[in-house]
C-alpha cells in the first residue's frame, strides 16, 4: 500500500522551501496563474479559502466536463509537469467512474494530444509526474475533469508544476519528494531526514546537496525490525516518454551484513528487474552510484533495502539525478525495431532461411468469399510455408530474424493463418537462437485447429546474449501438413502487456480500451457502437475486428454502423 508515501508527501509541504513558480505552474493560492476555464464547458471553482480548484456535480449532471487552459508554454530543455489531484465519488464501485485527462496542445496543431488520464478516486491527495520532451514549438496544456455518476462527484487540483529536468530526478528539498512513493510496511519504511523536521529522527548530521544540518535526504532505519528479510522500498514516478542513459544517485550506509541495497526496474505488468546492488567495500561518507537505465516503455525504478535484523544498520539516499549520455562515456546498444520488422510487402526485409532451400514462398492472391488476402493491406504479399513445392514428411522450414542486442526485454508481435486437416499442432513454432551459444529454445507454437483466417500472436522474450527470433514451419505427416500463412511481424522493446499504457497517436485507436479520444454529437440508432465479435445482425459486416485478424472468438472489438457493411472490411 502507498498510503504512508501521500504521508511521507504531506510531511514535505511542511518544510519546502518557499519558491517562485516558474512558467506553467499554479498552486491556486487566490488565482489560477492564467489558467482559464473554457466557457463552452463547466467552470473550473477556486476554493474560498484558497489552494485549489475543482469541479463537482452540485450543479453539474454526470458527463459534463470542465476544461482548463493553460497560457502559452515552451520547453526547449526537458521537462516535468508534476500535477497533484483528488478525485472523490460516493461510492468505488460505480459503473460510470469521473475522470481526469490532461492534454498537450501544440502551436499551429488543430487536435490536442493525451499525455495522462486517471479515474482513481481517493480520499487523499495522489501525484502524476509527466515527463515532457524539449520543443521548439510553443504548447498549451489542457486538464479535463469529467463528471461520473453519483450524486456527491468532484475533481481538485491542488497544484501544477512544471520545472526544468527529468521527473525521476530528486534532491528531496522540494514539495511533495517529487513524486517518490514509500511502500508502507509495519516495520520498516523510509523516511524524511535533516531539516528543520519537528521530533526528526534523523541519522545524519548533514544532507548530501546542500551538506548542512538544513537540507533533507532519504533515509531507511533498522531499529523496528522484527522479521528476516524485512523490505523496505522507495518508488519513483512511472517514466512516461522513452528514455535511456546514466541514473545517478548518493547514498550512505552504515557497515554491516545485515542489510542488502538493490535498485529495481519495474515494468506496468509489474514485471522487476535488478539493475544494480551495492558494493561491500564502500567509504563512511557519501558514495556514488551510477548506473545505465533505460526505459523505453513505463517504468518505476524501486530503491529497496532489505534487512535480516534488528543490527541492520541505516541506508539513506539523496541527489538522484539523469542524464541522456550513458555511464562513463559508454555508448549504450541502440536498437531499431523497423530492422526487427517486416510486412514482405517489398522483399523479406532483413530475415532470410535456410540455404538449403526455400522453405516460405512470398505470395500474393485476390481475396474472396472462400479465402483472405494477406493481412496488411488485404491485397498484398505474405509468407507461405508447406506449399506443393515443399509438403513433404519431415521437412522443416525456418525463417530467421535480424540479431537482437542481449538484455533487453522484447515484444513479438505477429499473425498467422494455418490452413488443413483438423489435426496441426506444432505446424507453426517460434524459437529463439541464442548466438554465443548455438541453443534454440521453443517458446510458442500453434495450439488451435485450422480456421483459415488471420490470427494474432504477442510474445513477450528477454535472453541475456544476443539472439535471433526464428520461425518454424513443420511438415510432420499427409494428415498433419497444412498451409501456414505468416504476414505483418513487428517487434518491439517491452512487455507485450504494457504497450497500451501510453496513449496512441492523436487521430489513432483500435477500439480496444475505449474510443481514444473520439466522440459524437449525440447517440441514437444511427450512432457509432463498440462492439465485440460479429455484428448483430447477419450477413452485414465483418466476423471480428481488424486489429488481430478475423476470430470467431468474442475478446476483441469492432466498429459498426446500423448494421451495415463496411468498405474497410476487405481489409481482414
Amino acid at each position: 500500500m502507498l498510503l504512508w508515501g501521500v504521508l511521507l508527501a504531506v510531511q514535505a509541504l511542511q518544510f519546502a522551501r518557499a519558491v517562485e513558480l516558474p512558467a506553467g505552474s499554479c498552486a491556486f493560492e487566490d488565482s489560477t496563474c492564467g489558467f482559464d476555464s473554457i466557457f463552452t464547458f463547466l467552470p473550473w471553482i477556486l476554493n474560498e479559502e484558497g489552494h485549489y480548484i475543482y469541479v463537482d456535480s452540485t450543479f453539474a449532471k454526470q458527463g459534463e466536463k470542465a476544461v482548463l487552459l493553460s497560457p502559452d508554454l515552451q520547453a526547449e530543455e526537458w521537462s516535468c509537469l508534476r500535477l497533484v489531484y483528488q478525485i472523490t465519488t460516493s461510492s468505488p464501485f460505480l459503473s460510470i467512474p469521473s475522470r481526469l485527462n490532461l492534454f498537450i496542445r501544440f502551436e499551429g496543431e488543430n487536435f490536442d494530444r493525451l499525455l495522462w488520464s486517471t479515474k482513481e478516486s481517493s480520499d487523499s491527495w495522489l501525484i502524476a509526474s509527466l515527463d515532457l520532451r524539449n520543443s521548439t514549438k510553443k504548447f498549451k496544456i489542457l486538464i479535463e475533469g469529467i463528471l461520473g455518476e453519483g450524486t456527491t462527484a468532484s475533481i481538485a487540483v491542488f497544484e501544477i508544476k512544471m520545472m526544468t529536468g527529468y521527473c525521476i530526478e530528486c534532491d528531496f528539498e522540494e514539495n511533495h519528494l517529487c513524486g517518490f512513493l514509500n511502500r508502507w510496511n509495519p516495520n520498516v519504511n523510509w523516511f524524511v531526514g535533516g531539516g528543520n523536521i519537528r521530533n526528526s529522527h534523523s541519522i545524519l548530521p548533514h544532507d548530501h546537496t546542500l551538506k548542512s544540518e538544513l537540507g533533507h535526504y532519504m533515509y531507511v532505519d533498522s531499529v523496528y525490525v522484527k522479521h528476516f528479510q524485512e523490505v523496505a522500498q522507495l518508488i519513483s514516478p512511472r517514466t512516461t516518454t522513452p528514455m535511456s542513459g546514466c541514473l545517478s544517485f548518493y547514498y550512505q550506509l552504515q557497515q554491516g551484513n545485515d542489510n542488502v541495497f538493490t535498485l529495481y526496474t519495474r515494468d506496468a505488468s509489474g514485471l522487476y528487474e535488478e539493475i544494480w546492488k551495492v558494493d561491500s567495500s564502500l567509504s563512511e561518507a557519501w558514495n556514488l552510484a551510477e548506473v545505465d537505465f533505460s526505459a523505453p516503455y513505463p517504468t518505476e525504478v524501486i530503491f529497496e533495502v532489505a534487512f535480516n535484523g534488528p543490527k541492520g544498520g541505516y541506508i539513506a539516499l539523496d541527489d538522484i539525478s539523469f542524464s541522456p549520455v550513458h555511464c562513463q562515456n559508454q555508448t549504450g546498444v541502440s536498437f531499431d525495431a523497423s530492422e526487427a520488422s517486416c510486412d514482405f510487402e517489398e522483399n523479406l526485409c532483413n530475415f532470410y532461411q535456410d540455404k538449403d532451400g526455400p522453405g516460405w514462398s512470398r505470395v500474393k492472391v485476390k481475396p474472396n468469399m472462400y479465402r483472405t488476402g494477406d493481412h496488411t493491406t488485404g491485397f498484398g504479399y505474405y509468407l507461405l510455408a508447406n506449399t506443393k513445392f515443399t509438403s513433404q514428411p519431415g521437412y522443416i522450414g525456418r525463417l530467421y530474424g535480424p540479431s537482437l542486442p542481449g538484455n533487453f526485454q522484447y515484444c513479438l508481435h505477429f499473425y498467422y493463418a494455418i490452413y488443413g486437416f483438423f489435426k496441426m499442432s506444432d505446424t507453426l513454432a517460434v524459437y529463439i537462437f541464442e548466438e554465443n551459444h548455438v541453443v534454440q529454445e521453443k517458446i510458442w507454437s500453434v495450439l488451435e485447429s485450422p480456421r483459415g483466417v488471420w490470427l494474432q500472436a504477442e510474445i513477450t522474450f528477454k535472453k541475456p546474449m544476443p539472439s535471433k527470433v526464428v520461425f518454424m514451419s513443420w511438415c510432420k505427416s499427409f494428415w498433419d501438413c497444412g498451409l501456414v500463412a505468416l504476414d505483418d511481424i513487428t517487434v518491439h522493446l517491452g512487455n507485450c502487456q504494457s504497450t497500451e499504457t501510453l496513449p496512441p497517436p492523436p487521430g489513432e485507436c483500435t477500439f480496444e480500451q475505449d474510443e481514444c479520444t473520439f466522440t459524437q454529437q449525440r447517440r441514437n440508432r444511427s450512432s457509432w457502437h463498440r462492439r465485440r465479435g460479429e455484428t448483430p445482425t447477419s450477413y452485414t459486416g465483418p466476423k471480428g475486428d481488424h486489429t488481430t485478424g478475423v476470430t470467431t472468438c468474442t475478446s476483441r472489438h469492432l466498429i459498426w454502423f446500423m448494421g451495415k457493411r463496411l468498405n474497410w472490411c476487405q481489409h481482414l
